[in-house]
């Protein structure tokens, strides 16, 4: 079995949040495969994605997908080519005030980092689409989001693509400069996507000539 595959079945017997009293049940979410180049760090799975196990399937996915859309990404195509993950690996729960999903703590966040490190060690995306406050804080602390959010950086020899939370909780996207930052950060998205995904694509279809 391939060392991804391994490492899924891994993450998905994981109890270790749910032993420790931080969330009601464990069902941790994984999607992806080897080969994929581009990479999508979320925050974590929320109600829907618990129900269908699948990244990005609720009102939040439908936002983050009307945004790739808008630069001609389509979901399927992105779902069969990106590798989808998150900060932590199972739903926290909702917030205490009822309004959104819990931000997983600290602690939640320290027992799954080894998931992810271990996920960025073997896919070792060229590009990573960092989703939300908590995947932009993995990768670059206290650094405010309007530094980020448009622009395109490296982290670790790699590409990173900050993007805001598409969850309607998130009242980020409400000041219009802000919105002018998630259309520069998409189209650095799109770019990156030509780069990466389009270009291995079309690398694979061409046919070998033997001489």
């Amino acid at each position: 079995m391939a060392a991804v595959e391994l490492l899924h079945e891994r993450i998905l017997d994981c109890t270790l949040c749910q032993d420790a009293g931080y969330i009601e049940r464990a069902a941790p979410v994984v999607a992806g495969r080897a080969g994929n180049r581009m990479m999508l760090i979320g925050q974590a799975p929320g109600i829907s994605e618990l129900a269908i196990r699948r990244p990005f399937a609720g009102r939040a996915g439908k936002e983050l997908f009307r945004w790739l859309a808008s630069i001609g990404i389509e979901e399927s195509d992105f779902r069969d080519k990106v590798y989808m993950t998150a900060v932590t690996k199972c739903f926290p729960g909702k917030a205490p005030g009822g309004k959104g999903d819990r931000r997983p703590s600290p602690a939640e966040i320290a027992l799954c980092r080894p998931y992810l490190d271990a996920q960025l060690a073997l896919i070792d995306p060229r590009s990573i689409l960092l989703v939300g406050s908590l995947a932009i804080e993995r990768c670059f602390p206290r650094v405010p989001l309007t530094e980020l959010i448009g622009q395109r950086v490296e982290w670790r020899g790699k590409t990173a693509v900050p993007l805001p939370h598409p969850s309607g909780a998130s009242r980020w996207l409400n000041v219009p400069h802000h919105r002018e930052l998630l259309r520069a950060a998409l189209r650095y998205v799109r770019e990156e996507w030509d780069s990466v995904v389009e270009t291995d694509a079309a690398i694979i279809r061409e046919p070998i000539v033997i001489v």
